[in-house]
C-alpha cells in the first residue's frame, strides 16, 4: 500500500502512527509519498484572505482519486466540509485533545495590549478580540516547530495553537496555558486524524479497522454544523462535541472577526444521531443571525 501525506513533522508523525496501527492488522508494506499542498507553499498571508477550501488537502486527495496513493492521512480540521465525489473518510482513529493552548513566555493575562500574537486563523483572531485583548494580530506560518521558534526568539510575543499537535510531537513543555473549550472554542475536527480513501478502494475494509466510533461521531456532528451553515474551516466558528455515555454534548459559537458573538448554542443528543445533532445546532444558530 502507499499512503499520501504532507511533509511537515506533524503530518509525518500522524502518518507513522497510522502505519503502526495498520501493521498490527496487515502484513502489507506501506510506503509514504510526501505531497506538498498549496497551503504549504503560501507563507505570507492570512489564510482567510485567499481561497482556502482544501488548501492543505486538495493535492493529497487528487493523488488518491488518481490512484497514485491508496489513501491519505489528514488533520481532520483541514478537510473541506464536503469531499470530492468518490472520496470518503473511512476512519477516524482515537482523537487527541481538541483544546487550544498558548505558547508564550508570558501568561495570557500578562500579555499587554499591543502584544504581537501570531495567528493565521480568523477564528483565533475573533476570540482574541472577543476577550478584549487588543493584541497586534500578525500572520504566522510554518510548521509547529517553526512557529514555536518564532515565539522563543521574540519575533512574536505569543501564538495560539492546537494542543493535539504539541502532544503528538512531544512539545508540551512549550505550553504556557491551556484554554477551556468554552473560553476558546476550537475548530471543527480539531485534534482528530482523518484517513481518506476512494469509495471503491480495495483497502477500504482494512482501513476501517482503524476507526474509533466515539471520535467519528464527535467530528461528524461538528462538521455537520459547518456544512449546514455553509462555512469553511477558516470561518470564525468554534464547535466542539464531546462523547460521554453514548451521548454527545455539542457547543458551537460563531463570531464576527471583531469578536462579537452572533450566536452561541449548546445541544445534547444521542451519539448514534451525530449528524442530526449537528444539524439541530446549525439550525438554532441560523435563527440567531440569518
Amino acid at each position: 500500500m502507499k499512503v499520501g501525506t504532507r511533509g511537515s513533522s506533524l503530518a509525518t508523525v500522524q502518518t507513522k502512527s497510522i502505519i503502526n496501527e495498520l501493521s498490527k492488522i496487515t502484513n502489507e508494506t506501506i510506503d509514504i509519498e510526501i505531497i506538498k499542498s498549496t497551503g504549504d507553499k503560501i507563507q505570507n498571508s492570512q489564510l482567510y484572505n485567499i481561497d482556502a477550501k482544501g488548501i492543505f488537502t486538495r493535492e493529497l486527495d487528487n493523488a488518491v482519486l488518481n490512484g497514485e496513493v491508496d489513501f491519505a492521512v489528514h488533520s481532520l480540521k483541514d478537510l473541506p466540509t464536503e469531499l470530492e465525489g468518490n472520496l470518503e473518510i473511512v476512519a477516524v482513529p482515537p482523537r487527541e485533545s481538541s483544546n487550544e493552548v498558548l505558547v508564550s513566555k508570558f501568561g495570557w493575562d500578562e500579555l499587554p495590549p499591543g502584544a504581537s500574537v501570531g495567528t493565521s486563523s480568523i477564528r483565533r483572531e475573533a476570540f482574541c478580540n472577543h476577550h478584549e485583548k487588543e493584541f497586534n494580530i500578525i500572520p504566522i506560518r510554518g510548521n509547529i516547530d517553526t512557529r514555536i521558534k518564532k515565539v522563543l526568539s521574540g519575533e512574536y510575543d505569543a501564538t495560539i495553537m492546537a494542543e493535539a499537535g504539541l502532544n503528538r510531537l512531544g512539545l508540551t513543555e512549550y505550553i504556557k496555558q491551556r484554554f477551556s473549550i468554552e473560553y476558546f472554542t476550537p475548530a471543527a475536527g480539531q485534534g482528530a486524524i482523518a484517513v481518506v480513501a476512494r469509495h471503491d478502494s480495495d483497502v477500504k475494509d482494512v482501513l476501517q479497522n482503524l476507526n474509533h466510533v466515539p471520535s467519528f461521531q464527535e467530528v461528524t456532528a461538528e462538521k455537520m454544523v459547518l456544512q449546514k451553515l455553509g462555512l469553511g474551516c477558516q470561518s470564525p466558528l468554534g464547535v466542539s462535541a464531546k462523547f460521554k455515555e453514548n451521548k454527545l454534548k455539542l457547543c458551537a459559537v460563531i463570531l464576527t472577526k471583531e469578536g462579537r458573538i452572533l450566536s452561541k448554542v449548546n445541544v445534547e443528543g444521542s451519539a448514534d444521531e451525530a449528524s442530526k445533532l449537528g444539524l439541530k445546532a446549525a439550525k438554532l444558530m441560523m435563527e440567531d443571525y440569518i
